[in-house]
Order: C-alpha cells, then structure tokens, then sequence
C-alpha cells in the first residue's frame, strides 16, 4: 500500500440542509485545529437556533414521503450508499486522521465498522415484518406493525466521527425516518462527506441534515416539539444530560455515557497474548475511545510477570503523525486534552501509584506543535485513587493487583461504569463464571474490546447507558420505530347489543 493522499482542505466546514451546503449564518465560528501539528486546518460554522429550525422543517417536509416508501425502496438507496462507501473509505479516513490524529490504519478500521452498520441497515425489509395472529378471537385477528417516529436526531462525538454516525442514521432511515446529524465541531468534515454521498446515493433532499454547532444547537435539538428521538454517544455527565432534557420534553432518548474499561488476566492466560491485548486496547487511538481497556486487574502472580513486558512495548511504540503508515500511536484531538491528560498521570503520581512509563512531554520530530501524548503505564493504583475512579480518555494503562477471581469481579461491579470489560484466561469454567457474574453491558472473553457487530448491538450497564435501548442491532431498530397494534373484525361476525364487560377471547 502506497502512502495515502492527505485531507488539506482548507475551506470552511458548513451546514447540510435539504440537500445541499450551507454556510453558517449565526455569526459563529470556531477553529477545526490538525491535531499532528498544532495548527489551524479549517473553521467550523456553528448553528443557531435558526439554522437548526431550517434542518428540522426540510427534514419534516421531507420524512413523509420517504417513510411512505417501501423498505425495499429505502434498502435499495442504502445499498447504493454502500457501495460509495466502499468506494470513498479512504477519503473518509483520512479526513479522520486529520480532524482527529488517530493512524490512518485506525481510521480505516473506523469506517469499516460503520460499513457493518449500513449492511445490516440494507436488511430493513426483514427487520421491518409485524406480527399477525389470525383469529385471536371469533372473528377478529391482530397484528402489529412498526412505524417511523418522523424527525430524529443523532448528536455523536469526536473519538468516532464516521463510525458513531453510523451506528445512528443508517437504521434510523432504513426504519423510514429522517435524520438530523449533529457531530463535534472538533472533527466536522466527514459528516458534510456522508451527507454528499448519500445524496450521490438517491437519497432524497431533506431526509438527512446535518447541523454544526456546540451546546447551543444540542439544546436546540432537544427542546424542538418536532424531534422525536435523540441519540447520543459522549460522556456520562453530557448524557446524563441529554437524557433528563430529551425525556423532559418528551422524547425517547438513548443516551451512551463514559467507561473505565478494566481488562481481568488471570495467572493462566497465555501472557504474550494479554500484553498484545492491553498494549493495543490502551494506546490504540491514543486511548480515546469508549472501549479502551483503561485498567488492567492482575490477578495472583501475573502482575509481576506482565508489567516488565508492557512496560518494554510501552516505552517503544511508535508515536508519529498519523498518516504515517507505520505509526502505532498519535496525538490527542486538543492541546486541551493533552493538557488534562498530563494532569491525570500528575495526580496518579501524587497519589501514590507507581508511574512505570511516563508518556509526559512527549515530541514527535517536525511536529513540535502536535498534541501528543506517550504510552503511560502505572502500577499499584488503588480503587480509591481518582485515576482509577475516573475517565481520563487518553493513553494510560492504570495497573491493579487482585488475590483471585472474586475479588477482580468485585472490583469491575462496584465501578460507576458497566460499559465494557475483558478477561483472558485459559479456563473454561472461569470464562463462564466471570460472564455471567459481570456487572458489564459487553464483555469480551480473550477479546479486549469486545465492540459488538451490527446485528448485536451496542451499550452499556450502570452509568455507562441512560435510556433502555441499546444502539444499532434490533433495537435499534426498535428504537427508531413506534410499534401499532390493530385489531380486525367485520360486521358479518359482530354479534348485536351492547357488551359491558370487558372483553376477553371467546
């Protein structure tokens, strides 16, 4: 594979509503930064409460007809976007790398995780069938239908700028919905990407919209009476946010929170295969995704085995610009990151944990400027220590030592986060105990991120999920339709008079 071509697009970054670009008409621009550099690629144009008005009405004068379609109409527009995908993915990816920093390996990955998504959303036809009981009483039968909600909105972050999206809209208009997309004004050019394809697709103009903006235009989404739904994928407090909003103004609302990802390696895992495991699930990203395994429970004799060899891979990963095809690791998405991850490994040592590999101060030759962060490893972190407590969301590996299998399930349950959790081991037996014990939504047995595939579905336990319905898979599907039930009888088989009693099968 030959070096990709770079995104170096230097035009503002607008609104897409009713088909078409917008330049933003609020007043209101933030810099979109190259996280690699340091420096300035692009400005975003941020909504007001106006242009989110525009992206609702053109998406409520526009959902009807297409929720009228036959699914097969819509899984046919949706499969067409597939192929363009399929065709685009590295354009995509490197508009990721770009905006985000993570490898253009990583962002690759990212896109084909979202084409899953689409995949299944081309299904729609078959997720779609009701149920229907003939003769549920004399003369009468019943079945059920599911519906579309009419007008929803996504509001999605910056770790996933392609992938999150699509956990959202391609089963919210499979479903016969139209979407308003509402990314990070940090990495906001693959949404305007998406948004051209799907029109290339044959999608109707107005069924899909996207909105720039900050918590100006989330409030706005919120509180329109003409947006049905809310999906949203950040942190904990922001959804928790999200939720008691949306639902206040009656909505349905799943709202994805934080993680403290802990990965159980039990004293007889294969070793060489839990150091790669926690090496690439730390740092891949630079930590910042929501399935980073961010704790390491060692259990017995195993921590004082694993930390020498982690601590050897951590000290040498290969931290480059991300379009650098042999790079492992690249920079955070803002100097503001950078800062407040570097502030959490401060606190670690303050607090008393062993720092083993200090990721601090780190420089990438000719990228002075760059927002980096090296692979930090900590050993001795105690459950009370605020870097074991908390979401840091950047590259560092908080080691903690357990006697035995109950007390490392112990520690995952009393942990405020459920939303993902590894255990390598060899045994059968405690690979079944643990599953079924774990206070966890995804659980990964061997597998150290354990992101479910489309047809699965994805979401947390505890405070890691507000809401009941976990994204994409069936209940996404669910969650992105109304279900009707109707029942059925004809006056040949009506009897005369009036009944008062309730009615029961007869």
């Amino acid at each position: 594979m030959g070096a990709p071509e770079a995104f170096t697009t230097t035009t503002d970054v607008g609104h897409y509503i009713a088909g078409a670009v917008r330049p933003g008409s609020s007043g209101r621009r933030q810099p979109v930064y190259n996280p690699a550099t340091g420096k300035v690629a692009r400005q975003v144009w941020l909504a007001g409460t106006d242009e989110v008005g525009a992206a609702v009405a053109a998406a409520k004068a526009a959902q009807p007809a297409w929720g009228d379609a036959p699914p097969l109409k819509r899984a046919r527009v949706l499969n067409n976007f597939l192929g363009l995908l399929n065709q685009h993915r590295d354009t995509l990816a490197a508009m990721i790398t770009a905006e985000h920093g993570k490898v253009f390996t990583d962002a690759q990955g990212e896109v084909t995780r979202g084409i899953d998504i689409v995949e299944f959303a081309c299904g729609a036809p078959q997720l779609l069938k009701g149920d229907y009981t003939d003769q549920v009483s004399t003369g009468i039968d019943n079945w059920t239908l599911r519906q579309p909600l009419g007008v929803v909105a996504g509001i999605t972050p910056f770790n996933f700028p392609c992938m999150v999206p699509m956990w959202m809209y391609p089963v919210a208009l499979a479903c016969g919905n139209a979407f308003i997309l509402k990314p990070s004004e940090r990495d906001p050019s693959p949404s305007l990407f998406m948004a051209e394809l799907l029109k290339q697709a044959g999608l109707p103009d107005g069924v899909f919209n996207v909105v720039q903006g900050d918590k100006l235009a989330v409030d706005a989404l919120l509180e329109h009476p003409d947006v049905k739904a809310v999906s949203f994928v950040g942190s904990t407090p922001i959804a928790q946010y999200i939720y008691e909003t949306g639902a206040r103004h009656g909505k349905r609302v799943q709202a994805l929170g934080g993680a403290k990802n802990h990965m159980v390696v039990m004293p007889d895992a294969e070793l060489e295969q839990a150091v790669d495991a926690l090496i690439g699930s730390a740092y891949g990203s630079a930590g910042e995704r929501c399935m980073a395994i961010s704790v390491a429970v060692l259990v017995g004799d195993i921590g004082d085995k694993i930390i020498p060899r982690l601590a050897a891979r951590a000290k040498t990963l290969k931290i480059r610009n991300g379009m650098e095809l042999d790079a492992e690791l690249g920079p955070v998405i803002t100097r503001q990151a950078q800062e407040r991850i570097e502030g959490y490994i401060d606190l670690g040592v303050q607090e008393g944990a062993q720092l083993v590999v200090d990721g601090r101060g780190c420089q990438v030759a000719g990228h002075d400027g760059g927002y980096f962060v090296g692979g930090t490893l900590f050993d001795r972190v105690t459950p009370s220590m605020r870097i074991y407590k908390e979401e840091i969301f950047g590259p560092v590996l908080a080691c903690v030592r357990a006697k035995d299998l109950a007390e490392a399930v112990k520690l995952v349950n009393e942990h405020e986060f459920g939303n993902g959790v590894a255990c390598f081991t060899s045994d059968g037996g405690v690979a079944r105990e643990f599953a079924r014990r774990v206070q966890v939504g995804m659980v990964g047995i061997n597998v150290p991120i354990p992101v479910p595939m489309a047809w699965h579905g994805f979401g947390g336990w505890k405070k890691s999920l507000f809401g009941d319905m976990h994204a994409y898979g069936e209940e996404g599907v669910r969650f992105y339709t109304k279900q009707k039930s109707v029942m059925q009888r004809w006056p040949d088989s009506i009897g005369k008079g009036a009944e008062f009693a309730m009615p029961v099968s007869k």
